[in-house]
């Protein structure tokens, strides 16, 4: 049993090596506090020379390097406080994070041949809100040495105060420091643009879609529960994710520009996970999640929410037609441009509700995380992650996948893809003819062999 391969050592507080000015707040934007029911966990597997170094020396090291990093990252160190107006906000002082120390028997390698989602969580503790906030850490840490080497480090937090990028941008710094040598790209805390009397459009609409969705997310948050999800990793090579391209290419408009390894492998999931769910009549609900630091022009150490969802329209579909599904997600993702999202940013500051909603209650959620880049990790020199797994709980509706890069020697086309469904679909996907046609290949959860 998983239970017996664990050993918890510890839980302790770690601060950072110079204390926050006194009176420091930070604000949280309306993105923000849009996600405060949804919390994150990251979790990165590294090879470990076994007998290099003492049981529980690498975790001392990180310890401290932790304790280094976290100057740079008030906000994660401090506690949430309320403002006269009720919204959340951070009062920076340095109370800490939250860090799991842990051994695991065997080695890393053995355990990625038999993990799961649930022997996966074993390795990324969370702890939700407590009902004094204030007591409550926002961040958690958990290093987590292998007996016969290797080492697994997890990553926990309210989604509140950081999207996936940030929780990756967090991981890469702490490695920086670890090393050590200069950090790559500090942090910015800046808040949201606002939008540039310069840039306005005359007599500008606004674009309605996105704001009719977040609308109706807002009066339709009833989470389903019934069943128990479960999570299964596929991994699909640059020649598969070409040839799905390819095949959506050649098959639709030949003239237009090939679709984005992101909407060709959406699409697939799309007209795969709607048959898997016995849907003969068109294609389920489906929203795509998107990083918007780019589109906003921000930095991209931007410290803060700023993913965005938006409906895909499978009006006119046919059935399970791959091309098609492929060419709406383009489209979709197409009209999220800097005007569309700062007019749903004003229009949440707006008609924000004093109960955020679920925004991945109702439909598919297809999530973009293409931008993370965290294989590129190093704690130890020339050491990179051998597997990495991101969650964003809790999953509610019809399921969510999550498409970020695979590791650097799969090719710059390589996609990994987290796919979280009730039990019982999780199979039937891996059953999938269309599915198969890209031979990917499990990394986590039923029969980890191809599906």
């Amino acid at each position: 049993m998983a239970e017996n391969e664990i050993m918890y050592v510890c839980k302790r507080t770690v601060v950072s090596t110079k204390p926050v000015q006194p009176g420091k707040h930070h604000s949280l934007s309306v993105l923000d506090r849009h996600m405060e029911k949804n919390h994150l966990r990251v979790v990165c597997y590294y090879r470990w020379p076994r007998g290099q170094e003492k049981a529980g020396e690498i975790t001392k090291r990180l310890r401290e390097s932790l304790s280094e990093v976290l100057t740079h990252f008030p906000i994660m160190t401090g506690r949430l406080i309320q403002n006269d107006k009720g919204h959340w906000m951070i009062k920076c002082n340095d109370a800490g994070v939250r860090m799991v120390e842990a051994r695991a028997k065997g080695s890393v390698e053995d355990w990625l041949r038999s993990i799961d989602r649930g022997r996966e969580m074993m390795l990324v503790h969370w702890e939700d809100m407590y009902y004094k906030p204030y007591f409550w850490s926002t961040f958690y840490v958990q290093v987590t040495e292998f007996d016969e080497g290797g080492l697994a480090i997890g990553l926990s937090c309210i989604h509140l105060l950081a999207d996936p990028t940030c929780a990756t941008m967090f991981i890469k710094a702490w490695a920086d420091t670890t090393l050590p040598r200069k950090m790559l790209a500090p942090p910015f805390f800046d808040p949201l643009p606002p939008r540039r009397p310069s840039n306005r459009i005359p007599n500008h609409k606004p674009y309605t879609a996105l704001i009719d969705h977040y609308n109706f997310s807002l009066h339709n948050s009833n989470p389903s529960t019934d069943g128990k999800h479960t999570t299964i990793t596929l991994a699909f090579s640059d020649h598969m994710v070409q040839a799905c391209m390819d095949m959506t290419q050649s098959t639709a408009a030949p003239n237009k520009p090939s679709p984005s390894p992101f909407e060709a492998l959406a699409g697939l999931f799309w007209v795969c996970i709607s048959k898997v769910k016995s849907l003969r009549n068109g294609l389920l609900n489906m929203s795509i999640c998107l990083d918007a630091r780019k589109v906003l022009g921000l930095h991209k150490a931007f410290f803060g929410n700023c993913m965005i969802y938006n409906k895909v329209h499978s009006d006119g579909l046919e059935e399970h037609e791959l091309s098609q599904a492929v060419r709406a997600v383009g489209e979709a993702v197409a009209k999220m441009d800097s005007e569309g999202i700062m007019d749903l940013i004003e229009w949440l500051e707006q008609n924000e509700s004093p109960t955020p909603p679920l925004m991945n209650s109702c439909d598919l959620i297809c999530a973009n995380l293409e931008v993370v880049h965290i294989h590129s990790t190093e704690f130890i020199e020339k050491l990179r992650p051998i597997q990495v797994s991101y969650y964003v709980e809790p999953v509610f509706g019809m399921g969510q996948v999550l498409i970020f890069p695979a590791p650097p020697g799969e090719g710059s086309l390589g996609r990994v893809a987290m796919v979280t469904l009730p039990e019982d679909e999780v199979i039937k996907l891996c059953e999938d003819e269309l599915l198969l046609q890209f031979s990917p290949t499990i990394l986590m959860g039923v029969n980890k062999t191809h599906a």
